[in-house]
C-alpha cells in the first residue's frame, strides 16, 4: 500500500513538473486604462521616475530607501529601492523616452526573486482630449517562475497592480 501512495506521488510531481516544462519561455502582461487628459499632460508623469513615487502600486513600504541617479527624467534616469518583504529590492532605468508617446525600462529585480524584464509604456490619443496608456511588462521566463505559474495567476496578480498604478495616474492625471 505504501507503494502505490508513493508512486501515485511521483507520478503526480512528475506531472506538475512537465506541464510547468512545457509551459512558454516568455511572458507578458498588459493592462490598459483610457485617461481624459492629452498624453501631454501623463507622459511627465511617466518620464520621470521620480513622480512614480505618487501614483506606483509597488510604493507600499514608508521606509523604503529610495535612490535616483542619472538623468534627471527620460533616458538614462534611473531608480532604486530596497525595501521590504513585500516590495522587495531593484532597480529600474528608462532606455528610451519618445515623447509624449512612448517610454521603456530596463526592470532588474534583486530580491525577493531575481528577474531582468522590459517594461513599456504606451499613451495613444483616442480622440480629445482621451489617452489610452498602456502597461506592458516581458520578459525570459525560467523554469522556476514557470513551476510557480502553475499555481500563481501572475498574469492577474502582476495585471491587478498595474490596473491599481493606472487608476492613481488616472487620477492625477484628472487632477492637473
Amino acid at each position: 500500500m505504501l507503494w502505490i501512495i508513493l508512486a501515485t506521488v511521483v507520478i503526480v510531481v512528475a506531472g506538475i513538473l512537465i506541464y510547468a516544462a512545457s509551459k512558454p519561455d516568455a511572458f507578458q502582461v498588459q493592462r490598459s486604462t483610457d485617461i481624459p487628459a492629452p498624453p501631454e499632460k501623463i507622459f511627465p508623469l511617466i518620464n520621470d521616475l521620480h513622480a512614480h513615487t505618487t501614483w506606483s502600486p509597488f510604493e507600499k513600504d514608508p521606509a523604503m530607501k529610495r535612490t535616483h541617479s542619472g538623468a534627471p527624467a527620460g533616458k538614462g534616469a534611473v531608480y532604486e529601492w530596497d525595501g521590504n518583504r513585500q516590495v522587495g529590492s531593484g532597480r529600474i532605468a528608462i532606455t528610451d523616452s519618445a515623447p509624449p508617446s512612448k517610454v521603456a525600462m530596463r526592470l532588474e529585480m534583486f530580491r525577493p526573486f531575481k528577474a531582468d524584464n522590459v517594461v513599456e509604456f504606451t499613451l495613444e490619443p483616442q480622440g480629445n482630449p482621451t489617452t489610452r496608456v498602456t502597461w506592458t511588462m516581458h520578459g525570459r521566463q525560467p523554469f522556476m517562475a514557470k513551476l510557480m505559474s502553475t499555481f500563481i495567476n501572475c498574469d492577474k496578480m502582476v495585471g491587478s497592480q498595474f490596473e491599481e498604478g493606472l487608476a492613481k495616474l488616472k487620477g492625477l492625471a484628472e487632477a492637473r
